[in-house]
This record gives structure tokens, sequence and C-alpha cells, in this order.
């Protein structure tokens, strides 16, 4: 399965909308270096969430796009929650990162959830832990490997 990222976005704060960006760098074991998000503590370090769940909000009347619901790589062409926890993933062919949890529990309910009652990163976003670091740019492919 192959896809490919459309943005990239990150964001000094947790709990806010992160701010697109023309590239970032993932760190072994860390994330993205300028995020929030970043720590070698937890399995969470960076967040995936594809177009297609952003335009399904947009049909919805809102005026969404990349990085406004909190994820750091926006994606296109894949099914995310398709993915199992350890599964591997290559960006631009170098970086590998694996899966470390679909979706999320949000304990606070955010700005998007009270505008239209739902929000997609919960059900629809997945969480990896950086395997092998690199820059990551917009138009990258994404490879999911089949074991």
């Amino acid at each position: 399965m192959e896809g490919k990222v459309i943005a990239v976005s990150i964001s000094e704060k947790k709990g806010e909308r992160k701010k697109n960006t023309d590239k970032v760098y993932l760190r072994e074991n860390f994330g993205i270096e300028g995020d929030a998000h970043g720590s070698s503590e937890w399995h969470r370090q960076v967040s995936l969430l594809g177009i297609e769940s952003i335009d399904k909000m947009r049909h919805l009347g809102l005026d969404v796009n990349p990085g406004d619901f909190a994820e750091n790589i926006t994606t296109e062409g894949l099914d995310l929650t398709s993915l199992s926890i350890g599964t591997k993933i290559t960006v631009g062919g170098d970086i590998e990162l694996e899966v470390s949890q679909i979706g999320k529990v949000c304990h606070d309910r955010c700005a998007i959830y009270y505008q239209v009652g739902d929000c997609v990163m919960p059900k629809e976003g997945i969480f990896v832990k950086v395997i092998k670091g690199g820059w990551v740019r917009p138009g990258d492919t994404i490879t999911v490997k089949r074991e």
C-alpha cells in the first residue's frame, strides 16, 4: 500500500492546532523536533491523519485544513485505520516508523467537536514511533510494509 505526505505540521504546545511547515525532522525514538508531542517517554511520538478524514469534516461544513486536528503528518491514499499495531511504514524511502496506536480517547472535547458534534482524529488518526529518523516533506512517498 502506498500513499503520500500532503502536509507536515508542528505546535509548541499540546492541545492546539498545528501549523504547517515545509519540512520536519523525525528523530529516532523521539518524534518531531520542535513539536510539543516529541518525547522518548511514550509511544505516541508522531500522529498521522488522512486528508480523506479532513474532507469528511469539510463536507459537514467545517473550514478545516491539515494540522487543524493536531496531526503531525497529513497523508493521502492510505487507509490508516486498517493498519495494525506493529505495522512498519517507510517515508521518503529511508525513514522508518512503527504503528503504536490506532485512534485515541479524547478526554476534553475540542473546538471541532463542539462545532459539529464529532471529531475524526480519535477514530481515524494513528500514532507511530520513529525507528529511523530523517527529514519529511510534503510530496514524500509513504509505503506500508506488509509482512
